[in-house]
């Protein structure tokens, strides 16, 4: 019997073609928990995105499930702990994301700097009257080259955007769990503890993912330490305490902070909102090219294939599913 496999988003054609070779595909998109919770007990398989919550109560339903794919590489939309009690392989994709986040991320920090978004408000409000309001009102824009760029996290992301602040004439300082030889050797990268890259540098990236210990890894207290400077963060909305990134905005102690994540999203209301000067916001959109989003599908598609082939994914999120439920038993093809 072909394996039953639900699709809960608009996934790309080519990844959803290959799939379709070997599993009988239902697509239910972006369905709420109560509809999952009637559904979910009816497939084998499931391929979510982030926009797709997998909490316990439906994970709890799932009487067939063996196998969550996450099409992203973060995965704390599901509730791991229940699936793995359950015994259900939970997988994400790894790789074809950073080069795409990279190039946003150094995006997002030129359009900070140099005030890309805020001018092009400015113009198509008529506002543009003449030139000297340009001068005048612009003559503290400031490059990115020459800075001290400093990045938390040096996955592989961090290490794209490394890569690409080197070439922009920058100098790369960084802080991680362990330190990364291949990075410092590649762009001169200087591994340095946490609160000396947020003291040394002129411009702080987020990259890292979102666990209990990078929870507000941003907060009140060192959010002092980049007293007239740049924050970006690429990474997860928990990283930072927006509360906190307010308040040292409001009091001009925070040059400027721009984000493509949110504590809480989607949002139509915000209080950055109103510091157009200083912010650039954007809606958890920087992996979203047509070239990433097809290679993650077909990743997506291989982790799920390969646990229904018996098979273990490098990708594999809860490794202690193994010894609830090994490879064999989830066999279907």
């Amino acid at each position: 019997m072909r394996p039953k496999v639900a699709v809960l988003f608009k996934m790309k054609s080519k990844p959803t073609e290959e799939l379709k070779k070997y599993a009988d595909v239902e697509f239910i998109l972006y369905p709420t928990v109560e509809e999952l919770k009637e559904r979910i007990g009816e497939f084998d398989g499931v391929i979510i995105s982030p926009l797709n919550k997998l909490p316990r109560e439906v994970i709890e339903r799932a009487g067939r499930l063996k196998v969550i794919s996450c099409h992203s590489a973060g995965y704390d939309h599901v509730d791991v702990k229940a699936a793995t009690e359950r015994g259900i392989y939970v997988t994400k994709v790894s790789g074809v994301l950073s080069e795409a986040v990279a190039e946003f991320a150094v995006g997002l920090t030129i359009a900070l700097l140099r005030k890309i978004a805020y001018t092009d408000k400015l113009i198509r409000s008529g506002k543009w009257e003449n030139q000297a309001i340009i001068w005048s009102s612009f003559k503290d824009v400031e490059t990115v080259y020459g800075k001290k760029v400093g990045i938390l996290g040096m996955g592989a992301i961090g290490k794209a955007i490394a890569r690409r602040m080197k070439a922009m004439g920058t100098e790369i300082l960084y802080w991680s769990r362990s330190r990364k030889e291949d990075v410092e050797k590649d762009v001169g990268a200087v591994y340095k503890p946490l609160e000396d890259v947020l003291r040394e540098s002129d411009i702080v990236i987020l990259a890292l993912p979102a666990t209990p210990e990078t929870y507000h890894i941003i907060n009140e207290e060192r959010i002092k330490l980049l007293e007239g400077k740049y924050l970006v963060n690429i990474g997860r909305g928990t990283l930072v305490d927006e509360k906190a990134v307010v308040k040292a905005i409001e009091e001009g102690k925070l040059k400027g902070y721009a984000t493509d994540v949110f504590e809480k999203e989607p949002i139509q209301e915000h209080e950055l909102f109103k510091y157009e000067w200083e912010t650039v916001l954007t809606p958890h959109h920087a992996g979203l090219s047509k070239e990433a989003m097809e290679d993650m599908g077909f990743q997506a598609v291989k982790n799920l294939l390969a646990v229904l082939r018996g098979e273990v994914p490098k990708d594999l999120v809860n490794r202690e599913v193994l010894k609830i439920r090994p490879p064999e038993e989830v066999k279907m093809l």
